[in-house]
């Protein structure tokens, strides 16, 4: 028998002072059985790094032909991909050729180095492309705001990102591997 998704629920508030957006958000959020609480975290942090009232989770770790999240206009259009991990060259390729932005979410220290090495030549062409690193002990301290029900809050101003919960807050530091050159 197959295992089924874990349902987590989230009440998000976005406070995001860089692109003046401000919402409060209630996910659902179906975490994979070999989805670990810090990938399901980060899918949360980029949603809120994301957020619009468009902006959805895809079908998740089954799916190959969708992302973690992703945002479509009114006539099905995609406008926004993200990926977190270190997904194959050739999915981000398309997903290039198939989303106006595409973003990518790669998590921890020197497995993120290597993928990066390698698929970085492949990449270059794809002009509307970022990557970014999440270092592992950021990635693993978001796993600890973890919870079936949560109540998170993120706070985003002058490229600081912090995200909480009643307990703890953890400041997000990212580093841009490759940023868009899509204006």
């Amino acid at each position: 028998m197959a295992l089924k998704a874990t349902i987590c629920k989230a009440t998000l508030q976005v406070a995001d002072m860089d692109r003046h957006y401000y919402g409060d958000h209630a996910l659902t959020i179906a975490r994979h059985p070999s989805e670990t609480d810090e990938r399901m975290m980060v899918r949360v942090l980029c949603y809120a790094l994301h957020a619009s009232e468009t902006l959805a989770f895809g079908k998740g770790l089954s799916a190959d032909d969708e992302p973690d999240i992703w945002q479509k206009d009114l006539t099905g259009t995609i406008e926004t991909w993200i990926e977190v991990g270190q997904p194959d060259e050739r999915r981000i390729r398309k997903a290039c050729g198939r989303a106006r932005d595409v973003h990518v979410y790669a998590c921890g220290d020197h497995g993120v180095s290597v993928w990066w090495s390698q698929a970085r030549s492949d990449l270059e062409r794809c002009r509307n492309l970022t990557v970014k690193r999440l270092p592992a002990a950021c990635v693993q301290a978001l796993g600890e705001l973890s919870a079936r029900n949560m109540t998170l809050h993120c706070t985003i101003q002058d490229g600081h990102v912090w995200l909480s919960n009643t307990a703890r807050s953890v400041e997000v530091a990212s580093e841009v591997l490759r940023a868009s050159e899509r204006l």
